[in-house]
């Protein structure tokens, strides 16, 4: 048997770093959705042992990824000795700020759980994601969502709209870690310190949610990511930021018509790769038997 799954990327249209824990994590407050931008997964079961298949050269193909990972860890939990073959097809760009890699182990976890006869609830599949990584519990999420602590704390968020995203990819990657040890808390960049209450209050508003108080570290070492926000802006975006620690930059379309547009507008103006995606209001990660 094989089960093929969908496994999107995420961007954040609001991200505020509170402040550092002892366990060198970073507390947040953070509005997270998924776009129809995805990696195609395929799980292979009744394997000897588990590995993994990706032709990307920045994926790893042994132990250290993160799809690999979770599965280890998950059969290890149910205390099986099977294996699974992990093949994947990456349509997401790595270490990008969209959160493939977690996308990866979350739907790992979410077809295992699947194909053992949903053996673990929600619950215990969140509390093995963030084992994994602070993204990976949002993904198992499945919905819009206002994250707090390190990412692992969910809260449904309703008032989000479908837009349209256009998104451009630098041809470098950053380091989510660096980026946080370089962050200074006191010249954050989110001059509107939106808490949980005050986001749980309001539907998305364009401009008062998008913000994210890592672009100003990763902008000092590229500058490329506010050229590209400039870019997206003066060809008809709402707003535009950075996504998580980067490198991705996205603008928010009203119209898929406005949205193609500027990708057509753009596409021999910046160096690097555009995507047009969907935000996705109703639905995450979807798999189907084969």
């Amino acid at each position: 048997m094989q089960l093929e799954i969908l496994s999107p990327a995420k961007i954040n249209l609001f991200l505020h770093v509170t402040g550092k824990r002892p366990d060198g994590y970073h507390d947040i407050v953070s509005l997270m959705c998924c776009i129809d931008l995805c990696d195609e997964i395929t799980l292979q079961f009744d394997m000897k042992r588990t590995a993994v298949i990706c032709s990307h050269p920045q994926v790893p193909q042994h132990e250290t990824n993160l799809a690999h990972r979770a599965a280890t860890l998950f059969l290890n939990r149910l205390a099986v000795k099977d294996g699974v073959t992990i093949t994947i097809k990456k349509c997401i760009p790595v270490a990008a700020g969209l959160g493939g890699g977690s996308s990866n182990a979350a739907s790992v976890l979410l077809g295992l759980n699947h194909f053992y006869g949903r053996h673990f609830s929600k619950n215990q599949l969140m509390s093995m994601g963030v084992s994994l990584g602070a993204d990976v519990p949002f993904f198992l999420f499945q919905k819009p969502a206002i994250a707090t602590g390190i990412g692992e704390k969910l809260e449904v968020f309703a008032g989000l709209h479908p837009y349209q995203i256009l998104l451009i990819c630098p041809e470098f990657s950053v380091s989510t870690a660096e980026v946080y040890r370089k962050l200074n808390l006191r010249l954050t960049n989110c001059e509107k310190k939106l808490t949980k209450s005050l986001l749980k209050k309001h539907s998305f508003d364009v401009a008062l949610h998008l913000c994210n108080d890592l672009e100003t570290v990763t902008a000092s070492v590229y500058p490329e990511i506010l050229s590209a926000k400039k870019q997206l802006l003066n060809h008809g975006a709402q707003g535009a930021l950075m996504s998580g620690s980067g490198p991705t930059v996205f603008g928010i379309f009203s119209e898929l018509e406005k949205a193609k547009k500027a990708k057509d507008a753009l596409s021999h103006k910046v160096n690097g790769r555009l995507f047009l995606a969907d935000i996705m209001v109703d639905s995450g990660i979807t798999m189907k038997d084969v």
